[in-house]
């Protein structure tokens, strides 16, 4: 496949501003591949809109510097990516494997442009799996203050030139200090039954509440748990006959599906995020 540059853009909303990007482009004789956008109005109000834009489009490097300077002289927001450059991953898993080994396995098919540079974890239980595949992995466990933990981690990611985090299924509460090293650069993964089950147990609870739908959320992590802007959703309808069992059985893989989905579209760069916590996802 031939290397793309892939463009994210935000502004306001004004006439002309997708016509003077792609003039542009067309002007160094590159194609555009595909094209999308999406304008958002302040409580419907027309004349008050952000347009957030995204180009995917022939790679010609003369055009990068010319792009970018036409970008910040019209106070464009933006951020330019070359698609033959793989997202650096690193992943935290504790103990469950389901959307660690879905997340890798993905990557190690080639379904997902990324590569797991590193695997950090406060157990030993999925350390086979990084052997096999030959990729380095850190058991660093919570026996110390939680400060020195995450120096630790931090400076392992840092080691690695890590792009980007991923908490598969990574049962551990990170700080605001170690989250402001990685603004929206880490993805976390947790069950949909939030606020209403909270604790160790939430499927048992929500088994007893006779629950008719299982699901999955994908965010990106901030300083407020369980809070930051979702990437990606599911759920599985379930009814009286599941178990608890069946209701695990049934979150493990939506959850897996989910973590992989919210990387895949991260990593395909095709997500802003908006200044009010929320997120634009592009197909």
């Amino acid at each position: 496949m031939n290397s793309k540059y892939i463009l994210l853009a935000t502004c306001k909303d004004k006439v002309g501003i997708t016509s003077l990007i792609a003039n542009l482009i067309a002007k160094y004789d590159a194609n555009i591949l595909h094209l999308d956008h999406f304008t958002e109005y302040n409580n419907n109000d027309e004349n008050d809109g952000k347009l957030y834009l995204r180009f995917e489009f022939d790679k010609v490097p003369e055009l990068k510097p010319v792009l970018e300077e036409e970008l910040h002289k019209h106070d464009i927001s933006f951020e330019l990516f070359d698609s033959s450059v793989n997202t650096r991953i690193a992943l935290f898993v504790s103990k469950e494997d389901h959307a660690f080994n879905e997340v890798l396995l993905r990557i190690e098919r080639g379904e997902i442009p990324a590569e797991v540079v590193c695997i950090v974890s406060n157990h030993e239980n999925n350390r086979r799996f990084a052997e096999n595949l030959n990729i380095p992995f850190y058991y660093v466990p919570n026996n110390e203050e939680k400060s020195v933990v995450e120096d630790k981690i931090l400076k392992i990611v840092a080691e690695h030139n890590t792009d980007l985090i991923v908490l598969a299924k990574y049962m551990q509460i990170l700080t605001d200090n170690f989250v402001s090293h990685h603004k929206h650069k880490i993805i976390n993964i947790h069950h949909s039954f939030l606020p209403s089950f909270i604790g160790a147990n939430p499927y048992k609870q929500a088994w007893e509440r006779g629950v008719k739908f299982v699901g999955a959320t994908s965010h990106y992590v901030t300083s407020d748990l369980d809070e930051g802007p979702i990437i990606e959703q599911d759920v599985t309808r379930v009814n009286h006959r599941y178990s608890v069992q069946d209701l695990r059985k049934i979150g493990r893989h939506v959850e897996s599906t989910v973590l992989a989905q919210a990387v895949e579209y991260h990593v395909l760069h095709k997500v802003i995020v908006t200044n009010n916590n929320k997120t634009v996802v592009f197909s």
